[in-house]
Order: structure tokens, then C-alpha cells, then sequence
């Protein structure tokens, strides 16, 4: 038998998938080569832009720059409200119609730095989930590290702790979707609470991390749910900015907008444990 008849498992998060040789993983960007996991998606962007750093969104980090922000294609959750689903759930079949262009970590950060006059502070790997192709991110910010720029992770955190070792040595912000804060919303979206949990406070320990929880109606908007997730948070440092987001119907979801109300009601609970408390989308 050779190493091509065999599974090879992909390690970079929970589902820890069994990849015959062609084979992709539940994220849609990882295959089986020749007995190696390999991002399909290496460089491979469907977006590059040059964003207010605010729109990550990080409040509390470089108020006022911009950051070159790009993204591929693939996540390794299947969230039906996701607002980039077009990237986010496409895999390679679909990259035709949505493909930016194909770059190499050298290529992406002397864009970054001839963006610097244009109040440019760094790369922010963004849009889809960038971990699923967490080697294209690593050498990127390494050299954009190098190159005396700052890197940004807006990740759903849902990656095994030896991926973020690789990382951390590079990136100097995040912002971690939380989803929610019980098991049964991860499992109706296919991750891992717990492994998000551990994310990021492994993150918070080395990096400036912001938190982002979007709000949705039915899902994941009790007010016992967001004492806890703000107490989690504070034991961590009530320093921690969160932002609670406001759901709008996207992708898979029709329900209504999350009413106003209970976004202030939600905020005014995370204000009695963390300093920074921000609503979004409001």
C-alpha cells in the first residue's frame, strides 16, 4: 500500500478530517496531495482591500489607520447567517466566478507597504476563515512582520492551539468570532466551544484581542447567556472589548433583525463585567 492509498488526518482543527489522496476537508480549501494536507486556497484571494481598521472590527487598536485586508475562500463552520457565505462556503469549483488573483505572501505585503501613504497600517487576514490556509497566513505576516508593519487575525478561532503557536510570533491583533455560549449552538454550526474558548485565551495572553458576538434572534440572545460569556471574558481581563453585533437576515436566515431592546438590554449586562462594550450594526 502505498501513501496515496492511505487517510492522512488534517490537524489544523476539530474535524480533524480523513483525507483519502484528491480528497477535501469539511472547510473546502484542504486536500489530501500525495499523502499531505495542503491548502488548495495557498494565495489564492477573493478579496484585497484597503479597510478602516474599525470595520475588522477593532476598536481599541491603531484608531484611525486602514489596513490592507484580504481573503480566500473556505470555513471550517457552516453558519446559515454567514454575511460572506459567497467566499466563505465556496470551495476550488467555485473560485471562477469569485477569484481576485493569485498571490504570494511577497507580492501581498510590497502591496502592503507601497499602501503606507495611503494611511496603510498593516495585512489583515480577513473575510473568509484565513486559518483554513493558515500557511499562506503565517508566511505573509512573517514578512510583513519583517517588513516593520502590524498583522490582523479576524478568525472564528476554531483552530487547534499548535496552528496558533505558528501564528502568534507574527500577529499583533485579533478579533475572535464567539458564536455563543453554550455546546448546542457550536454543534448546530459544526465547531467546537471549547476549542474557540481555548483559542482565545492562548491569544489573549500574546496579542491585543477583540471579541465579536453576533446576535441572533432564537440563537443565541438570553440574557443568562451573555452574564456568562461576559464573566468568561472578564476572568481572561475585563479589558477585553467585545462587541455585540446585530443579526440581519443573511445567506440561509429570513428571520427579522435582532430588535434593538435586547442589543441594549445585552450590552447593559456585558457592561457590569468588561470595560469596553461596543454595539454594532445598529
Amino acid at each position: 500500500m502505498t501513501k496515496e492509498d492511505k487517510p492522512v488526518i488534517c490537524r489544523v482543527c476539530m474535524h480533524r478530517c480523513s483525507l483519502m489522496e484528491g480528497q477535501t476537508g469539511a472547510c473546502r480549501a484542504r486536500v489530501n496531495i500525495g499523502g499531505v494536507i495542503r491548502p488548495e486556497n495557498y494565495g489564492k484571494l477573493t478579496a484585497i482591500a484597503l479597510d478602516p481598521i474599525e470595520k475588522k472590527p477593532l476598536k481599541r487598536f491603531h484608531q484611525g489607520s486602514k489596513i490592507l485586508s484580504v481573503g480566500s475562500y473556505g470555513c471550517n463552520l457552516h453558519c446559515p447567517f454567514c454575511q460572506n457565505h459567497d467566499i466563505a462556503q465556496a470551495g476550488a469549483k467555485d473560485m471562477r466566478a469569485t477569484q481576485t488573483g493569485e498571490f504570494t505572501p511577497a507580492e501581498i505585503c510590497e502591496i502592503a507597504k507601497k499602501a503606507v501613504p495611503d494611511g496603510n497600517a498593516g495585512v489583515a487576514y480577513t473575510y473568509n476563515e484565513m486559518l483554513v490556509s493558515y500557511e499562506f497566513v503565517r508566511d505573509t505576516a512573517r514578512l510583513v512582520h519583517e517588513a516593520g508593519l502590524l498583522n490582523v487575525l479576524v478568525s472564528n478561532g476554531e483552530a487547534n492551539l499548535p496552528i496558533l503557536e505558528e501564528l502568534l510570533p507574527y500577529i499583533d491583533a485579533m478579533n475572535i468570532d464567539l458564536k455563543g455560549f453554550t455546546d448546542e449552538i457550536y454543534d448546530r454550526l459544526g465547531g467546537d466551544l471549547d476549542l474557540v474558548k481555548a483559542f482565545i485565551k492562548r491569544a489573549a495572553a500574546d496579542c491585543h484581542v477583540e471579541i465579536t458576538s453576533l446576535i441572533v434572534p432564537g440563537m443565541n440572545d438570553l440574557p443568562e447567556d451573555m452574564e456568562r460569556e461576559a464573566a468568561w471574558i472578564a476572568s481572561i481581563n475585563p479589558e477585553i472589548p467585545l462587541h455585540i453585533t446585530r443579526y440581519f437576515p443573511q445567506y440561509k436566515m429570513t428571520e427579522p433583525p435582532t430588535k434593538i431592546e435586547r442589543m441594549k438590554q445585552l450590552k447593559e449586562i456585558a457592561d457590569r463585567k468588561l470595560k469596553y462594550v461596543y454595539l454594532g450594526n445598529i
